[in-house]
Protein backbone atom coordinates (compact mmCIF):
# COMPACT_ATOMS: atom_id res chain seq x y z
CA UNK A 1 0.00 0.00 0.00
CA UNK A 2 1.17 3.52 -0.61
CA UNK A 3 1.63 5.30 2.80
CA UNK A 4 3.59 8.75 3.80
CA UNK A 5 6.25 7.77 5.81
CA UNK A 6 8.46 9.87 8.44
CA UNK A 7 11.53 8.05 7.66
CA UNK A 8 13.63 10.58 9.40
CA UNK A 9 12.78 13.93 11.20
CA UNK A 10 11.50 16.37 8.94
CA UNK A 11 11.62 13.93 5.87
CA UNK A 12 8.32 12.54 4.45
CA UNK A 13 8.43 10.22 1.96
CA UNK A 14 5.71 8.30 -0.01
CA UNK A 15 6.78 4.83 0.74
CA UNK A 16 5.25 1.03 -0.42
CA UNK A 17 4.65 -0.94 2.83
CA UNK A 18 2.47 -4.03 3.39
CA UNK A 19 -0.87 -2.96 4.07
CA UNK A 20 -1.66 -4.24 7.60
CA UNK A 21 -3.79 -7.49 8.57
CA UNK A 22 -6.56 -7.05 10.85
CA UNK A 23 -7.03 -9.17 14.57
CA UNK A 24 -9.89 -11.04 14.95
CA UNK A 25 -11.31 -7.76 16.89
CA UNK A 26 -10.13 -5.55 13.99
CA UNK A 27 -11.24 -3.42 11.30
CA UNK A 28 -9.60 -2.59 8.39
CA UNK A 29 -10.43 1.25 7.22
CA UNK A 30 -9.76 1.98 3.33
CA UNK A 31 -8.59 5.74 4.54
CA UNK A 32 -10.43 8.23 2.42
CA UNK A 33 -8.85 11.35 4.51
CA UNK A 34 -6.87 12.66 6.93
CA UNK A 35 -6.49 15.45 9.03
CA UNK A 36 -3.05 17.22 9.75
CA UNK A 37 -2.88 17.69 13.59
CA UNK A 38 -0.62 19.82 15.11
CA UNK A 39 0.55 17.07 17.53
CA UNK A 40 2.07 15.47 13.88
CA UNK A 41 3.35 18.53 13.58
CA UNK A 42 5.66 18.96 16.43
CA UNK A 43 6.01 14.57 15.69
CA UNK A 44 7.47 15.95 12.25
CA UNK A 45 10.49 17.85 13.36
CA UNK A 46 11.16 15.47 16.59
CA UNK A 47 9.95 18.16 19.38
CA UNK A 48 7.58 16.16 21.04
CA UNK A 49 9.31 12.61 21.04
CA UNK A 50 6.06 11.04 20.14
CA UNK A 51 6.85 10.17 16.36
CA UNK A 52 10.22 8.42 16.87
CA UNK A 53 11.16 7.60 13.09
CA UNK A 54 10.41 5.40 11.03
CA UNK A 55 6.62 6.13 11.56
CA UNK A 56 3.46 6.41 9.53
CA UNK A 57 1.63 9.31 11.60
CA UNK A 58 -2.38 10.96 10.97
CA UNK A 59 -5.03 9.97 13.62
CA UNK A 60 -7.58 12.08 12.11
CA UNK A 61 -9.49 10.09 9.19
CA UNK A 62 -12.14 8.48 7.64
CA UNK A 63 -13.21 6.07 5.35
CA UNK A 64 -14.52 2.71 4.47
CA UNK A 65 -14.27 -0.76 5.81
CA UNK A 66 -12.60 -2.92 3.73
CA UNK A 67 -12.52 -6.26 5.70
CA UNK A 68 -12.86 -7.21 9.04
CA UNK A 69 -11.80 -9.61 11.82
CA UNK A 70 -14.00 -12.74 12.79
CA UNK A 71 -15.40 -11.39 16.18
CA UNK A 72 -16.26 -8.08 14.26
CA UNK A 73 -20.04 -8.12 14.44
CA UNK A 74 -21.71 -4.47 14.36
CA UNK A 75 -19.74 -3.54 10.54
CA UNK A 76 -19.93 -3.95 6.82
CA UNK A 77 -17.83 -4.06 4.17
CA UNK A 78 -18.12 -0.69 2.51
CA UNK A 79 -19.47 0.61 5.74
CA UNK A 80 -18.58 4.86 5.78
CA UNK A 81 -16.67 4.82 8.99
CA UNK A 82 -14.24 7.30 11.36
CA UNK A 83 -12.58 6.28 14.13
CA UNK A 84 -11.11 7.83 17.60
CA UNK A 85 -7.28 8.07 17.98
CA UNK A 86 -7.41 7.00 21.50
CA UNK A 87 -7.06 3.00 21.51
CA UNK A 88 -8.26 1.98 24.88
CA UNK A 89 -8.02 -1.57 26.29
CA UNK A 90 -11.94 -1.71 28.15
CA UNK A 91 -10.50 -3.27 31.52
CA UNK A 92 -8.62 -1.00 33.43
CA UNK A 93 -10.37 0.64 36.35
CA UNK A 94 -10.26 3.70 34.51
CA UNK A 95 -11.79 2.32 31.46
CA UNK A 96 -14.57 0.75 33.98
CA UNK A 97 -15.00 4.18 35.06
CA UNK A 98 -15.70 5.46 31.35
CA UNK A 99 -12.79 7.54 31.45
CA UNK A 100 -11.11 5.83 28.59
CA UNK A 101 -8.73 8.51 27.63
CA UNK A 102 -7.21 7.94 30.95
CA UNK A 103 -6.54 4.15 30.26
CA UNK A 104 -3.68 2.65 31.74
CA UNK A 105 -2.98 0.65 28.54
CA UNK A 106 -3.73 3.74 26.41
CA UNK A 107 -2.24 3.72 22.79
CA UNK A 108 -2.69 6.60 20.06
CA UNK A 109 -2.92 5.97 16.23
CA UNK A 110 0.63 7.35 14.44
CA UNK A 111 2.51 7.45 18.02
CA UNK A 112 5.93 5.99 17.87
CA UNK A 113 7.60 6.47 21.58
CA UNK A 114 9.53 4.81 24.26
CA UNK A 115 6.70 2.93 25.51
CA UNK A 116 4.63 1.64 21.58
CA UNK A 117 4.78 2.21 18.05
CA UNK A 118 1.64 2.33 16.58
CA UNK A 119 0.73 3.22 12.54
CA UNK A 120 -1.12 5.96 11.94
CA UNK A 121 -3.81 6.93 8.66
CA UNK A 122 -1.48 8.55 6.61
CA UNK A 123 -1.74 5.46 4.46
CA UNK A 124 -4.29 3.67 1.74
CA UNK A 125 -5.44 1.45 5.06
CA UNK A 126 -5.16 1.63 8.92
CA UNK A 127 -6.18 -1.34 10.97
CA UNK A 128 -8.36 -0.28 14.47
CA UNK A 129 -10.47 -2.19 17.01
CA UNK A 130 -14.28 -2.20 16.48
CA UNK A 131 -14.99 -1.01 19.92
CA UNK A 132 -13.53 2.77 18.46
CA UNK A 133 -14.66 2.56 15.57
CA UNK A 134 -18.40 4.45 14.70
CA UNK A 135 -20.48 4.83 11.47
CA UNK A 136 -20.55 8.20 9.38
CA UNK A 137 -23.80 10.38 8.29
CA UNK A 138 -24.34 9.96 4.49
CA UNK A 139 -24.59 13.76 4.95
CA UNK A 140 -21.19 14.51 6.09
CA UNK A 141 -17.99 14.08 3.62
CA UNK A 142 -14.96 12.10 4.66
CA UNK A 143 -12.85 15.71 5.07
CA UNK A 144 -15.57 16.96 7.41
CA UNK A 145 -15.49 13.50 8.91
CA UNK A 146 -11.43 13.79 9.50
CA UNK A 147 -12.79 16.83 11.62
CA UNK A 148 -14.67 14.73 13.77
CA UNK A 149 -11.72 13.81 16.84
CA UNK A 150 -10.59 17.52 17.14
CA UNK A 151 -14.83 18.06 17.08
CA UNK A 152 -14.23 15.48 20.04
CA UNK A 153 -11.64 16.97 21.57
CA UNK A 154 -13.60 20.52 22.30
CA UNK A 155 -16.65 18.74 23.53
CA UNK A 156 -14.49 16.89 26.20
CA UNK A 157 -13.06 19.70 27.49
CA UNK A 158 -16.70 21.81 27.59
CA UNK A 159 -18.42 18.59 29.38
CA UNK A 160 -15.60 18.97 32.29
CA UNK A 161 -16.30 22.50 32.26
CA UNK A 162 -19.41 21.90 33.83
CA UNK A 163 -21.64 24.68 31.92
CA UNK A 164 -24.36 25.82 33.18
CA UNK A 165 -26.93 27.69 30.70
CA UNK A 166 -26.44 31.31 30.33
CA UNK A 167 -22.99 31.63 31.68
CA UNK A 168 -20.49 33.33 29.77
CA UNK A 169 -17.04 32.18 28.84
CA UNK A 170 -13.49 33.35 27.65
CA UNK A 171 -12.01 30.98 25.05
CA UNK A 172 -8.09 31.93 24.55
CA UNK A 173 -6.68 30.84 21.33
CA UNK A 174 -8.57 30.95 18.35
CA UNK A 175 -6.58 27.76 16.28
CA UNK A 176 -8.61 24.57 15.22
CA UNK A 177 -9.38 23.63 19.17
CA UNK A 178 -10.19 27.17 20.31
CA UNK A 179 -12.66 27.87 17.46
CA UNK A 180 -14.32 24.25 18.01
CA UNK A 181 -14.46 24.61 21.69
CA UNK A 182 -16.03 28.65 20.58
CA UNK A 183 -19.06 26.57 18.59
CA UNK A 184 -19.17 23.87 21.72
CA UNK A 185 -19.39 26.39 24.50
CA UNK A 186 -22.86 28.19 22.24
CA UNK A 187 -24.21 24.14 22.06
CA UNK A 188 -24.00 23.65 26.15
CA UNK A 189 -25.49 26.74 26.79
CA UNK A 190 -23.92 29.56 27.25
CA UNK A 191 -25.63 33.22 26.57
CA UNK A 192 -21.59 34.85 25.65
CA UNK A 193 -18.33 33.60 24.59
CA UNK A 194 -15.78 35.84 24.33
CA UNK A 195 -12.71 34.54 22.03
CA UNK A 196 -8.83 36.32 21.99
CA UNK A 197 -6.18 36.17 20.21
CA UNK A 198 -2.86 37.76 18.67
CA UNK A 199 -3.87 36.74 14.64
CA UNK A 200 -6.63 39.32 13.27
CA UNK A 201 -7.66 36.83 10.87
CA UNK A 202 -8.77 33.89 13.57
CA UNK A 203 -10.48 36.52 15.31
CA UNK A 204 -12.40 37.50 12.09
CA UNK A 205 -13.16 33.34 11.98
CA UNK A 206 -14.42 33.22 15.62
CA UNK A 207 -16.66 36.42 15.00
CA UNK A 208 -18.21 33.89 11.90
CA UNK A 209 -18.44 31.58 14.06
CA UNK A 210 -20.49 33.20 16.90
CA UNK A 211 -18.21 34.79 18.96
CA UNK A 212 -19.62 37.51 21.16
CA UNK A 213 -15.91 39.45 20.98
CA UNK A 214 -13.46 38.65 19.18
CA UNK A 215 -10.69 40.12 21.70
CA UNK A 216 -7.14 41.43 19.71
CA UNK A 217 -4.93 41.99 23.09
CA UNK A 218 -2.07 41.38 25.13
CA UNK A 219 -2.45 39.89 29.11
CA UNK A 220 -3.59 43.37 30.53
CA UNK A 221 -5.72 44.86 28.05
CA UNK A 222 -7.29 41.64 27.98
CA UNK A 223 -8.00 41.46 31.30
CA UNK A 224 -9.42 44.84 31.48
CA UNK A 225 -11.53 44.43 28.04
CA UNK A 226 -12.54 40.96 29.84
CA UNK A 227 -13.65 42.84 33.08
CA UNK A 228 -15.52 45.54 31.25
CA UNK A 229 -17.54 42.98 29.16
CA UNK A 230 -18.76 41.59 32.37
CA UNK A 231 -19.42 44.45 34.32
CA UNK A 232 -16.39 43.82 36.74
CA UNK A 233 -17.27 40.92 37.71
CA UNK A 234 -15.52 38.06 35.01
CA UNK A 235 -16.31 35.35 33.20
CA UNK A 236 -17.79 32.12 34.83
CA UNK A 237 -15.63 30.09 32.77
CA UNK A 238 -12.45 30.36 30.68
CA UNK A 239 -10.65 27.68 28.32
CA UNK A 240 -7.09 27.60 27.79
CA UNK A 241 -6.18 26.79 23.73
CA UNK A 242 -2.79 27.63 23.78
CA UNK A 243 -0.63 26.02 26.42
CA UNK A 244 1.53 28.83 27.73
CA UNK A 245 2.25 30.47 31.16
CA UNK A 246 1.08 33.61 29.72
CA UNK A 247 -2.46 32.54 28.81
CA UNK A 248 -2.85 30.45 31.63
CA UNK A 249 -2.19 33.70 33.79
CA UNK A 250 -5.12 35.77 31.95
CA UNK A 251 -7.59 32.68 32.13
CA UNK A 252 -7.15 32.60 35.85
CA UNK A 253 -7.03 36.74 36.35
CA UNK A 254 -10.47 36.60 33.71
CA UNK A 255 -12.84 34.58 36.04
CA UNK A 256 -14.81 35.45 38.45
CA UNK A 257 -14.66 34.06 42.24
CA UNK A 258 -15.69 30.15 42.36
CA UNK A 259 -14.91 30.60 38.71
CA UNK A 260 -13.54 27.43 36.79
CA UNK A 261 -10.60 27.58 34.37
CA UNK A 262 -10.15 24.54 31.95
CA UNK A 263 -6.70 23.71 30.41
CA UNK A 264 -6.52 22.41 26.80
CA UNK A 265 -3.53 23.60 25.55
CA UNK A 266 -0.61 21.39 25.88
CA UNK A 267 2.82 23.24 24.49
CA UNK A 268 5.16 24.79 27.57
CA UNK A 269 5.48 21.17 29.58
CA UNK A 270 5.29 23.63 32.62
CA UNK A 271 3.89 26.86 33.44
CA UNK A 272 3.73 29.77 36.20
CA UNK A 273 0.19 30.39 38.13
CA UNK A 274 -0.93 33.13 40.73
CA UNK A 275 -1.58 30.26 42.90
CA UNK A 276 -2.38 32.53 46.21
CA UNK A 277 -5.40 34.02 43.50
CA UNK A 278 -6.22 30.73 42.80
CA UNK A 279 -6.66 29.91 46.30
CA UNK A 280 -7.78 32.84 48.08
CA UNK A 281 -10.62 33.30 44.60
CA UNK A 282 -11.27 29.60 44.68
CA UNK A 283 -10.65 28.89 41.54
CA UNK A 284 -11.38 25.69 40.20
CA UNK A 285 -8.27 24.50 37.53
CA UNK A 286 -9.31 21.44 35.32
CA UNK A 287 -7.06 19.82 32.66
CA UNK A 288 -8.84 17.95 29.69
CA UNK A 289 -6.81 15.08 27.63
CA UNK A 290 -8.48 14.73 24.25
CA UNK A 291 -11.93 12.71 24.30
CA UNK A 292 -13.46 10.20 26.48
CA UNK A 293 -16.75 9.12 24.38
CA UNK A 294 -17.85 12.44 23.09
CA UNK A 295 -17.59 10.81 19.10
CA UNK A 296 -21.13 9.96 18.41
CA UNK A 297 -22.17 13.62 19.99
CA UNK A 298 -19.50 15.21 17.07
CA UNK A 299 -21.28 12.96 14.24
CA UNK A 300 -24.47 14.32 15.07
CA UNK A 301 -23.60 17.93 16.15
CA UNK A 302 -21.47 18.47 12.67
CA UNK A 303 -24.20 16.35 10.57
CA UNK A 304 -26.86 18.90 11.92
CA UNK A 305 -24.45 22.05 11.31
CA UNK A 306 -25.10 22.95 14.84
CA UNK A 307 -21.00 22.94 15.33
CA UNK A 308 -19.50 24.40 11.44
CA UNK A 309 -16.09 22.50 10.40
CA UNK A 310 -16.04 23.93 6.69
CA UNK A 311 -14.53 27.22 7.18
CA UNK A 312 -11.70 25.52 9.12
CA UNK A 313 -10.39 23.23 6.38
CA UNK A 314 -7.90 25.62 4.57
CA UNK A 315 -6.56 23.12 1.79
CA UNK A 316 -7.58 19.45 1.01
CA UNK A 317 -4.65 17.73 -0.31
CA UNK A 318 -3.69 14.50 -2.12
CA UNK A 319 -1.46 12.33 0.33
CA UNK A 320 1.44 12.84 -2.22
CA UNK A 321 1.42 16.45 -1.33
CA UNK A 322 2.07 15.92 2.07
CA UNK A 323 5.36 16.27 2.24
CA UNK A 324 4.99 19.94 1.46
CA UNK A 325 2.19 20.86 3.51
CA UNK A 326 4.33 19.54 6.34
CA UNK A 327 6.93 21.87 5.46
CA UNK A 328 4.68 24.62 5.17
CA UNK A 329 2.17 23.85 8.55
CA UNK A 330 6.09 23.53 10.52
CA UNK A 331 7.11 27.05 8.84
CA UNK A 332 3.93 28.75 11.02
CA UNK A 333 3.08 29.91 7.54
CA UNK A 334 0.03 32.58 8.06
CA UNK A 335 -3.24 31.58 7.61
CA UNK A 336 -2.92 27.93 7.51
CA UNK A 337 -5.67 26.34 9.89
CA UNK A 338 -6.58 22.35 9.11
CA UNK A 339 -5.09 20.68 6.07
CA UNK A 340 -6.62 17.41 5.23
CA UNK A 341 -4.66 14.86 3.00
CA UNK A 342 -6.93 12.35 0.69
CA UNK A 343 -6.58 9.17 -0.65
CA UNK A 344 -8.26 7.90 -3.99
CA UNK A 345 -10.96 9.62 -6.26
CA UNK A 346 -11.90 13.43 -4.98
CA UNK A 347 -15.59 12.97 -2.86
Amino acid sequence: MKALLLSSYRHLEIADMPPPVPGPDDVLVRVAACGICGSDVHGYDGSSGRRIPPIVMGHEAAGTVSAMGARVRNFSVGDRVTFDSTISCGACDYCNRGEINLCDNRRVLGVSCADYRCAGAFAEYVVVPQHIVHRLHESLSFSEAAMLEAVSVALHAVSLSRIDSGQKALVLGAGMIGLLTLQALRVAGCSRVFVADVDPSRLKLATDLGASAALLATEKELISQISDLTHGRGVDVALEAVGISETVRVAIDCVRKGGAVTLVGNIEPEVTLPLQKVVTRQTRLQGSCASAGEFPQAIELVGSGRIQVKPLITAIAPLEDGPRWFERLHSREQNLMKVVLTLGAPE
